[in-house]
């Protein structure tokens, strides 16, 4: 789950598996699967890092260190 910022400052928590593509409008237009979509400020570039943060702490990923 990603906390996003919609345009009237209202705090929305979506589920990012459900995501379905982002469209840049110039706001970010989140796409969900089911076809709804919500305007958020983020840009797409940090709707993409909190997807990679929030999956992280889900899979557990890990660095390997090349020694």
């Amino acid at each position: 789950m990603i906390m996003l910022t919609k345009l009237n400052n209202v705090k929305i928590v979506l589920n990012c598996t459900q995501i379905e593509s982002v469209e840049l409008i110039p706001e970010s237009k989140v796409i969900m699967m089911n076809g709804k979509f919500f305007i958020v400020k983020e840009s797409a570039e940090e709707i993409i890092e909190k997807m990679i943060e929030y999956n992280g702490r889900i899979h557990c990923y890990h660095t390997i260190d090349k020694e």
